[in-house]
């Protein structure tokens, strides 16, 4: 598996692996079918002006909105390939470490002493492309994680390796 790319805020000394290449794909379609509906619910004015049922409607709104939607649509899609490449996390001894963002940079530190459980979820389009989620749940609400886009395969494999080492640290208090 390629590293993921380098961010001015990483640890130093760190080497993040990245999350599956199949997350680019996922959120593609996530995102074009959403794009597809709100573009269609938008473009009901167009077509309500366009067979004559509502005549008053401004010509210029009703091609604005679906036309927004779409551009709009298509410049998300445009960045999934970056958002997904960026994102990253490290197993260190004291802590788990999560990236992510292109413009906006964020690594989260997860103490394993402060995780409660690890909960790893597949929806229907995650188990068709192989991937797995794996939400990692602390005391404090503020603080739970999400790392999407894993292979079901390294999910479990983190996720028992995660639970084990916070059990060890729990024991120690």
């Amino acid at each position: 598996m390629p590293k993921a790319h380098r961010s001015p805020i990483d640890p130093a000394g760190v080497d993040f692996l990245p999350v599956s290449e199949n997350l680019i794909t996922a959120r593609l379609i996530e995102r074009g079918l959403t794009g597809l509906v709100i573009a269609a619910l938008t473009a009901i004015p167009l077509v309500l002006m366009l067979v004559g049922v509502w005549e008053g409607y401004p010509a210029w709104l009703a091609w604005l909105l679906p036309a927004a939607v779409v551009v709009v649509t298509v410049w998300e899609m445009a960045i999934v390939p970056r958002q997904v490449r960026a994102m990253g996390y490290a197993e260190r001894d004291e802590d788990l470490l999560l990236r992510s963002g292109i413009m906006f940079h964020k690594v989260m530190v997860v103490p394993y002493g402060r995780m409660q459980y690890v909960d790893v979820s597949m929806g229907p389009l995650e188990r068709m492309l192989g991937l797995s989620t794996i939400h990692l749940h602390t005391a404090s609400p503020g603080t739970n994680a999400l790392l999407r886009g894993l292979p079901a395969s390294e999910a479990s494999r983190l996720r028992e390796q995660l639970s084990s080492r916070g059990e060890a640290k729990l024991a120690g208090l």
